[in-house]
Order: structure tokens, then C-alpha cells, then sequence
């Protein structure tokens, strides 16, 4: 069962919050400062950070600073009644994974919870597991029972990032931006290659398979996970 640690000096919001992350299944640690969250963390394993920014002692943003500087890993979902650009851009450079802003609806707070756990375990193992077969990150590899191949760089970052986030819809310029880079001077059209490509690789393989959205892009759905 996944930890989370919520820090939060509004003790209505405090009580809310917790009852609705352990009504999703999650394992909640609570405190009312940074240097509470700090101590707590210093003695148990925590998966993720759910973090206010106005608080005593020890605000948001000096937790996060905290957190990083020591080299702590986990996801930071920061949620606050400051909405300007410009905390929200002080939170990101300091170390946020995630933003929201009061007043929280609890539904989505819970999506984004699963999403940024989801991205962590990616993330941190560099493997994606379908059914029987595991996409390997560092070696470019997929291997199951039946099937053994590695996949020119290209080929392999794009399905990785399709079957990172399965069902949400990448348009083609996004996929250019992520997998060639911002200055990359390719069209449109070697995106629909490397898909083509792909597809006719893994045709048979019941696994997943790429969709086409006609006029936005390409999305993956994943058969058996």
C-alpha cells in the first residue's frame, strides 16, 4: 500500500483530505508544518508529498528546498491558495511534481495522486510491465516468454511514452517535442513512420495496441496488464 504524507495547517482540510486518500486505498501520515513533515520523513518510508505552501515554522516551498537538497526522490503534489505564475513557477523550480489550487476538488486530487505514483514507479524502475512482457528502458529492450527484441532508440522512446500513460491522447507535435526535441527540425510525418513501424512490429502481439485519434494524434491501450 502506498504512503502518503499530507502537510497541511488547515486542520478541516487536513481531516478531508486524509479520509478521502484512505477511501482510495492509500496509507496517510499527516502534518501541520514543513519541519513536522520533516521529522516524519526522517523516520518512515513515504511514496508521495501532498504539501500546502502558507504554514508555521516551516512553509512549503523551504520543505520542498529541504527535501531536495537532500536528495529525496519522491513525488511533491503541492496545493495552495496561491494561484499567481509566479509561485507556481518558484514551486517547480524548486521541486514540485504537481500544482493545484484551493479550493481542491477531491476527485481530481485523487487522479493526479495515481498519476504521479504511476509516473515514480516508471520512473524509478525504468520498466514497464504488460501481462508477460517488460519494456526495459536502459537497454531498449522488450522481452516476455515469447519474445525477445530491441528497438532503434526512437521506436522504443515512442511506445514507452504511449504505454507510460495508456488511454491520454499525445498529439503529434507533443510526441516530436518529447522524443526529438524542441529544435528538432522533423515534420509530422516521421512521427506517423515510426508508428507505422511499430505497429507492423507488434501486430500480433495482444499485449496493447496504437490507436489513431484522426485529427489529434495517437494513443495506446493496453490489453493485458
Amino acid at each position: 500500500m502506498f504512503r502518503i504524507l499530507v502537510v497541511e495547517d488547515n486542520k478541516s482540510l487536513l481531516i478531508l483530505m486524509r479520509a478521502r486518500l484512505e477511501l482510495a486505498g492509500y496509507n496517510v501520515l499527516q502534518a501541520q508544518n514543513g519541519q513536522e513533515a520533516l521529522d516524519i520523513l526522517e523516520e518512515q518510508q513515504v511514496d508521495l508529498l501532498i504539501s500546502d505552501i502558507m504554514m508555521p515554522l516551516m512553509d512549503g516551498f523551504e520543505l520542498i528546498e529541504n527535501l531536495r537538497e537532500a536528495n529525496f526522490n519522491l513525488p511533491i503534489l503541492m496545493v495552495t491558495a496561491k494561484e499567481g505564475f509566479e509561485n507556481k513557477e518558484k514551486g517547480f523550480r524548486l521541486g514540485t511534481d504537481d500544482y493545484m489550487v484551493k479550493p481542491i476538488d477531491m476527485n481530481e486530487l485523487i487522479l493526479r495522486v495515481a498519476a504521479l505514483l504511476r509516473r515514480a514507479k516508471i520512473t524509478n524502475e525504468h520498466k514497464i510491465v504488460i501481462g508477460e512482457i517488460v519494456l526495459d528502458y536502459d537497454k531498449l529492450s522488450i522481452n516476455g516468454p515469447d519474445l525477445q527484441l530491441e528497438l532503434p532508440k526512437k521506436e522504443f522512446l515512442l511506445l514507452f511514452k504511449l504505454l507510460s500513460y495508456p488511454k491520454r491522447i499525445f498529439t503529434r507535435q507533443q510526441l516530436m517535442s518529447e522524443i526529438w526535441g524542441l529544435d528538432t527540425d522533423i515534420d509530422e510525418r516521421t512521427v506517423d513512420s515510426h508508428i507505422k513501424k511499430l505497429r507492423k512490429k507488434f501486430e500480433d502481439r495482444p499485449e496493447f495496441k496504437i490507436i489513431t485519434i484522426r485529427g489529434l494524434g495517437y494513443k495506446a491501450e493496453r490489453i493485458h496488464d
